[in-house]
């Protein structure tokens, strides 16, 4: 296995406002931090702005791991590049018809817009029937005109996605070979290649998606690696992927739609990362940043992981991705009362630019971030980015746009934006506990974003969840989650098998052949793995029933009764039924393959020289905040704290990259990787 070459790491992760970078030399343990605004138009720009920012020497640095939303804004806004389908006869229209699910449940209307419109959705005479036997020969002179056609109409990537496949993929890889001698480019996706699952719909939507981001994944990772190389890198620059993984930038349109969710997916492994050095196994993750709020579920220290994840409606990307939900409040999520006289806060969002009021850059609208500005718990002259603003006219704005139709004053009318905002985010934190069969209760809250810390402890109190856990740097930690990720791949082959008839050869066998695969392409990276983890699982289902259960599995030679059994007591776990007399059916064989990263002391992510020797030296002062009430709240400065601080709660404790609100009564302890624990209040 080649290594990566002496130097300094860089974890640089792209967000809808910020670039956050953190380089750390594992030899001094020197960190330089950077948080500079995001440059929308081109992702490129601000990943060297925060390079310079963070006086980065390029031509010495060891290894960039990037995290990057040009994927998943991709596929959101639905700026892609124009594609091609060809698939089997009569299955042109597989993408449109889905499955039978509306946009709202209880609305009347709704509108879906296929990825690939039916114009350029092309069939060709071939067909395999659900055990890989050919019933109509694949007609080779169909398939070469329909990708000149497709080239004709301007398409700049096609997809082949042939009906069972997955269990015979010989036509797809013939149609694969016609298309490279015609196609322009590199740019062509094979369904089974990507997810050899049953399921046309699914295998043919998340096939569309990484088609049309291909193009664009490409373009990006080429102008960012030439702009990287003209300054004077030299290393590698490796990709996050949605599953928590890197992949080298040289490879990574290959798989492009494993990129989707990449910039969630890193915070959810330093989560993961930062949990297990302090002995925290169980986290509900929270990051709250400028434009949305992302949550997980982390279980012993593993971040859930699933392939059944729906970007949007009819928009399901079976590529197993890190298990975050995504809700529209961030802390430039703008607040306005309705036509109904409610009061609603986000989707929407100021951005970066103009940004919350508070900016200074004539934002007019009234966003989270001016609502926490007004309680004090947010101190003016240390918002990162602000070019100037008045608190008077924050409070005017709040007055006139919400507190007169609300019949409140401004601050009252900022308290309701916290406390609708709070609520959201708890809708979105039960999405991924008590949705999936989890007690919050038994979890600790990790706090994170440039917002995150300062909602958390009122998100506890809201959900009954006993302790939060604040890492050191809060505001850059999916910067730092590309700093520990580790290597992955995952495989996924349907065997849709009932269990009464499964041969447990034949899934040791995809076992055994999924493991050698992960392995070798962990062989091929430029980067050391300490060791490689193995992980298996089943996907199961009562015969006739449409959802699938992931069951883990602790060794992969298990057989069809230990199945059984793990597959009941999952049920259970999830549905509080015991139903041991429907027979079961296994429908996917599942392998992650983890060439595991050397430990990186995350303490040193905050300076010991730094810190101060009693709480009266870190304080900075005190100020009014705002909860119930006004409290009279000193404000420290966390990098001050002593090693071993202890402090009760109102409070505020401020940082460069975040401020982290403590409400009356929560308790706070530090730990010797320097993160501070907060147990609530009751």
């Amino acid at each position: 296995m080649a290594h990566q070459s002496a130097g300094a790491i860089v974890g640089v992760d792209v967000g809808g406002t910020f670039t956050d970078l953190v380089e750390l030399d594992p030899a001094t343990g020197r960190v330089r931090l950077a948080k500079v605004p995001s440059t929308l138009d081109n992702q490129a720009f601000g990943v060297l702005n925060a390079l310079r920012a963070a006086g980065c020497d390029l031509p010495a640095l060891g290894l960039i791991v990037h995290g990057t939303t040009t994927t998943t804004n991709a596929v959101l806004e639905r700026k892609l590049a124009k594609t091609g389908l060809i698939t089997t006869l009569g299955f042109r229209d597989v993408l449109e018809l889905g499955r039978r699910t509306r946009p709202q449940a209880y609305g009347m209307k709704g509108e879906f817009r296929p990825l690939i419109p039916r114009d350029l959705r092309l069939e060709v005479p071939e067909r395999m029937d659900a055990a890989g036997e050919v019933l109509t020969p694949l007609d080779e002179d169909a398939v070469r005109a329909a990708g000149e056609r497709l080239i004709a109409e301007g398409c700049d990537s096609v997809v082949i996605h042939f009906l069972h496949a997955y269990a015979n993929p010989a036509h797809e890889l013939r149609a694969a070979e016609i298309l490279r001698a015609i196609w322009p480019n590199d740019y062509i996706t094979m369904g089974h290649a990507l997810l050899s699952e049953s399921r046309e719909f699914e295998r043919g939507v998340t096939a569309a998606v990484n088609a049309s981001v291909q193009p664009l994944i490409a373009r990006y990772i080429r102008r960012l690696t030439s702009e990287l190389a003209t300054a004077g890198y030299t290393g590698e620059v490796l990709v996050m992927n949605g599953n928590g993984g890197m992949v080298s930038a040289a490879r990574v349109a290959e798989e492009a739609a494993k990129t989707v969710m990449s910039g969630p997916a890193s915070g959810v492994m330093a989560a993961a990362y930062t949990g297990r050095q302090a002995g925290i196994g169980n986290l509900i993750t929270y990051d709250m940043g400028g434009t949305s709020t992302d949550v997980a579920l982390i279980r012993n220290a593993e971040p859930t992981v699933s392939n059944e994840i729906e970007i949007e409606y009819a928009m399901p990307i079976h590529v197993p991705m890190v298990d975050v939900r995504t809700v529209g409040a961030g802390g430039g999520s703008i607040a306005r009362v309705n036509q109904a006289g409610l009061l609603e806060v986000g989707p929407e969002s100021a951005g970066a630019t103009p940004g919350p009021i508070c900016y200074g850059r004539g934002g007019t609208e009234p966003t989270i971030s001016d609502a926490n500005m007004l309680l004090g718990r947010l101190d003016p002259t240390r918002l990162a980015s602000v070019e100037g603003t008045s608190l008077d006219t924050v409070r005017a704005i709040f007055d006139d746009r919400l507190g007169k139709p609300l019949s409140l004053d401004a601050t009252r009318a900022a308290a309701a934006v916290i406390r609708i905002a709070n609520l959201k985010m708890a809708g979105a934190i039960r999405m991924v506990s008590l949705s999936l069969g989890a007690d919050p209760r038994d979890f600790a809250l990790f706090a994170f974003g440039g917002a995150g810390p300062l909602h958390a402890s009122a998100l506890a109190k809201e959900l009954g969840i006993p302790r939060v856990l604040v890492p050191c740097r809060p505001g850059i930690t999916n910067a730092i989650g590309c700093l520990v990720a580790d290597l992955r791949h995952d495989f996924v082959q349907t065997l849709n098998t009932p269990l009464a008839r499964l041969d447990p050869a034949r899934l040791h066998a995809v076992f055994a052949a999924q493991t050698a695969e992960g392995e070798a392409l962990i062989a091929r990276e430029n980067i050391e793995a300490a060791a490689i983890r193995r992980l298996y699982s089943v996907d199961m289902q009562f015969i006739g029933q449409t959802h699938l259960l992931r069951v883990p599995l602790d060794r992969p030679d298990v057989d069809t009764e230990t199945l059984q059994r793990l597959f009941e007591e999952a049920y259970f776990r999830r549905f509080r039924v015991d139903l041991p007399e429907i027979r079961a059916n296994l429908v996917n064989a599942n392998c992650s393959v983890i060439g595991t990263r050397p430990e990186i002391d995350l303490a040193t992510l905050i300076a010991p020289e730094e810190r101060k020797a009693t709480l009266q030296e870190a304080q900075l002062t005190r100020r009014p905040v705002f909860f119930d009430d006004w409290h009279d709240t000193p404000v420290y400065w966390r990098d001050h704290l002593p090693a071993d601080a202890t402090l009760t709660g109102p409070a505020v404790i401020q940082q460069m990259d975040t401020t982290i609100l403590i409400e009356p009564g929560d308790r706070v302890t530090t730990d010797a990787g320097g993160n501070l624990i907060v147990e609530v209040a009751r």
